[in-house]
């Protein structure tokens, strides 16, 4: 019989999903409108990063198959909007993503493999892959501080889709129950700090809701994912 943590697992992994696949209508207009605009690709290159350090930790560990499984896919995902904002990018945006991509999805990436992998062995290993992949996770997850500052100042959530702050909260919170059934501190504390930030962008939601309080309507929220970092998915990252 599978343990409970298995089925909390499974349940992080879908609303992890639905984290990785929620800045879609972001890249459809980009498709449609053969152009990026003013969206920045750095959130996806960071995104990438840490769903590849997160798959590197959850193949690792002994017992983090789910981790791996959920971040493998994110992988897959974002190599396809980073391919996608190379491809219908300005030549100025493309060589700075291109750049980005080399410095810190292939050359930091790769380093961080190598080095684990020759130098390091047994719990140091999993503890330096899993320091890592929390200090990362917690830069991600507060990446929304700055849209918060937004919403307060203008009293308007035009710039916090409510959808990817709903999943980002719900993200937080099963990866961090997940942790702690698993005893996976990694895990733990970049969540669990991923859940308060979400319940605070979920409390400034409720307060500046009304419409009234912006000139513009927020109906079109999917093309503004892109303001914030996913997690995960994150970004609510995801775990």
């Amino acid at each position: 019989m599978a343990s409970a943590s298995f089925y909390v697992g499974v349940v992080g992994n879908i609303i992890s999903v639905l984290l990785f696949l929620s800045p879609l209508g972001t890249f459809q207009r980009i498709v449609k409108h053969r152009s990026t605009e003013e969206f920045e690709s750095f959130p996806y290159i960071c995104t990438l990063l840490a769903s590849a350090l997160w798959t590197y930790y959850g193949v690792t560990k002994p017992g983090s198959l789910l981790v791996a499984t959920i971040n493998g896919f994110g992988v897959v995902v974002e190599i396809v909007y980073v391919t996608l904002y190379l491809v219908f990018s300005p030549p100025g945006a493309r060589a700075k993503t291109g750049t980005l991509v080399a410095l810190l999805d292939v050359g930091f990436l790769a380093g961080v493999i190598l080095l684990t992998h020759f130098l390091l062995h047994g719990d140091t290993k999993i503890d330096v892959i899993g320091f890592l992949c929390a200090g990362l996770n917690i830069v991600m997850y507060a990446s929304p501080l700055a849209a918060m500052k937004t919403v307060v100042t203008t009293k308007s959530v035009e710039y916090m889709p409510f959808l990817l702050s709903f999943f980002s909260f719900l993200n937080g919170g099963i990866w961090t129950f997940y942790a702690v059934l698993v005893k996976d501190f990694f895990l733990g504390v970049p969540n669990g700090a991923g859940l308060l930030l979400g319940a605070a962008q979920m409390v400034l939601y409720f307060i500046y809701r009304n419409p009234n309080s912006s000139n513009k309507v927020s109906n079109d929220l999917e093309d503004q994912l892109q303001n914030e970092c996913l997690l995960p998915s994150t970004c609510s990252q995801v775990p």
